[in-house]
This record gives structure tokens, sequence and C-alpha cells, in this order.
């Protein structure tokens, strides 16, 4: 079996438990930083489809948009033209999964798409052969409110089996290397629009305490800008690719505004933290961290909720996690067998609606 791999990061976290299982040649499509390194190790070859645009990134018309879409698109299927691959498998719910799924029916390549986004899917899973849900109620919630077909529940989320066997960094040496000693870490994820962060800036200056800002989708030279001079010695802005869960992990407290990858690293690391409400007020990364016991709090009330941090409940997502994985696999060795009808146009419109409130 020859398989294509598209993914951004989180998703490759997701998609690599069950690489490491498969018995099959891997072609790798990564997306944005990160996720070549990841995937490279468990592919024969590997290409770059492109980089999201970001939430700091350069504004651009909606014509340049599709015309760079359009662009990575056609780079997609040329990497996986005449590969002779039997199955493209996709995750999540960003450019990746757009222009996988795009290229693979351009081509006539049996799709696999693991949705995990659930309220907020990307359009492209309309012509996936075959979805995965994390649950029973997230498999009816998408073929009843988006008209999806072939949806599988694999009962977890197999990403939290990658968390769990991650090799972090020894918790000393990491804060050696920072130069600090207890400290909060802060993620600026993709559930943060911009002219929010300059708010959050204030409120994690009025904590006055030692503070790591991984700036992720922002330009860290804007989140630097933001803050006070006199404070930039107790808070330092990283890198904007770093190895976040094993700072995550040797933090006192993590504050993030970011969707599904960090809530479930928060709930298998047992990090303390604080989901910030973001613009995606029903997405399924909020259902989660309410099972975890992960507070999502608005901005306004997160000085007060910082003394009622617990530790989230995540051994049970990791086993949950590993019977996912298996469940993956199975439909994998059936996929020829698996395959039906399409939601097609009908589905893409309805999804396509649901996200327009999120422009």
């Amino acid at each position: 079996m020859k398989i294509a791999v598209a993914a951004e990061l989180a998703p490759a976290k997701t998609i690599i438990p069950v690489l490491e299982k498969l018995d099959a040649e891997v072609i790798g499509l990564a997306h944005g930083n990160g996720a070549e390194e990841l995937l490279t190790q468990y592919c024969s070859e590997i290409y770059s489809i492109g980089q999201g645009r970001g939430a700091g990134a350069q504004k651009r018309s909606n014509s340049k948009i599709g015309y760079l879409v359009m662009k990575d698109i056609l780079k997609t299927a040329q990497a996986v033209r005449g590969n002779e691959i039997d199955l493209l498998i996709t995750c999540g719910n960003a450019g990746d999964v757009r222009k996988g799924l795009s290229a693979a029916n351009l081509l006539r390549i049996p799709t696999l798409h693991i949705e995990q986004d659930i309220y907020n899917p990307i359009e492209m899973i309309a012509f996936a052969d075959v979805i995965t849900a994390p649950s029973l109620e997230y498999k009816n919630y998408l073929e009843n409110h988006y008209g999806l077909k072939n949806v599988k529940n694999i009962g977890g989320y197999p990403m939290a089996s990658f968390v769990d066997k991650m090799k972090l960094m020894d918790k000393n040496k990491l804060k050696d290397a920072y130069s600090v000693d207890e400290f909060i870490l802060v993620a600026l994820g993709g559930d943060l629009k911009g002219e929010k962060i300059p708010e959050l800036i204030k409120i994690i200056e009025s904590l006055d305490k030692t503070t790591l800002i991984a700036p992720f989708r922002f330009e860290r030279d804007y989140v630097k800008s933001l803050i006070s001079p006199h404070l930039s010695s107790k808070i330092k802005v990283l890198n904007g690719f770093v190895d976040l869960p094993s700072i995550m992990n040797a933090s006192d407290l993590l504050i993030y505004g970011a969707g599904m990858g960090i809530t479930i690293e928060a709930g298998v690391l047992r990090v303390p933290s604080i989901k910030i409400a973001g613009f995606h007020h029903k997405h399924a990364s909020v259902d989660l961290a309410g099972e975890l016991g992960i507070g999502v709090v608005k901005l306004e009330n997160l000085h007060n909720e910082i003394e009622n941090v617990q530790m989230p409940d995540g051994p049970e997502m990791v086993k949950n996690a590993e019977k996912s994985v298996d469940s993956l696999l199975g439909i994998i060795n059936d996929f020829e067998d698996l395959k039906k009808s399409k939601g097609g146009f009908t589905s893409l419109k309805k999804i396509w609606n649901a996200r327009s409130e999120f422009r």
C-alpha cells in the first residue's frame, strides 16, 4: 500500500501514531513550519505544499488568496501524480486539508479525513470518501448538520497517543536554557484575533510574573512591541517555532488562545491551564477542555481565574487514543470495502455557511 499524508504540525501528530503501525510506503505533503521535520522519518519522500496564511500575515484580497490556494493545489497534485497513491489522508481544518483533498479528487485518489474540529470543519471534507469523528455524538453531528456521509466513530483523539510518547526536554535544563525558574507560558494561537493581543499583553503584564510568550500565529516583533520596556526582562517572547510541549511541561501555568492541538497536549501532560475564550466560541476544543477540567475564560475574567486553575484529567484520553489508532488502522486496511457516496456540493454549501460566522 502507498499512502500520501497532507498535514500541518498538529495534524501530523495525529496521523503519526497510525503511520507507526501501518505497513505502507508514505509520501509526505508538509504544510507549514514543523510538519516536514515531524513527518520526514516516516516518509520515503516529502514535499512542501505551502504555508498557512496565519493570523499575523499580510492582508490579501480574496482573489490573491484564491490564486495562492490554487497554486498550492496544483503543487500538491504534481507531488502525488504518477506515484500510484492508494490513499490520501488529511486531518484538521486548514489549508493542508483543502489542498490535499482538492488535489486527490482531481487525480481520483481515494481519501480519508480525520475530523476533530467538528463545528468548524473545512468545506472540502464534503468530498472525502471516509470521514472519522472522535465520538458517536460528533459522528451524528457531522451527519445531521452538514449532510456528510460515511462518517466513522473512532472513539478518541490519536494525537494524545503521540504526545504521551514524546521525549521531552528535562525541566531543569529547559529552565536554564531560557533563564527562568517558575514561569507562565502564554501561547497565542489561531483562536485569537489580532485586535485582542494588546489587551491580553496588558493582562499578562498586570500579573507581574515571569512569562514566556509563544507568538505562534503572530509576528514576534509585533508581540514584543506591545510589552512595556521595564517588563521586557520578565516577559520574553520566544521564536516562532519552538519545542512547545517541553516548555509547556516545565511551566507552572499555561494560558492559551488556541484549539485542539494545545488542548490535547495540555491534557496529556497535565499542565494547569486556562483556555482563552476566543472567537471560536463553539468548537470541539472547547468541549474537550471542559471534559479535561480546563477552564475556558473570557479575557476580562482571566486575572480572577488564575487562582482556581486545576490540573487537567488526561489519562482517560490517552487510553481512548490507543483505541482510536487501532480503529483508524482497521478503516485503512478495509478502505475499499468502506468507500460509499460523498456528501458533495450539498454538504460543501452547509459547511461554507456554517464557517461564514468566523470570517
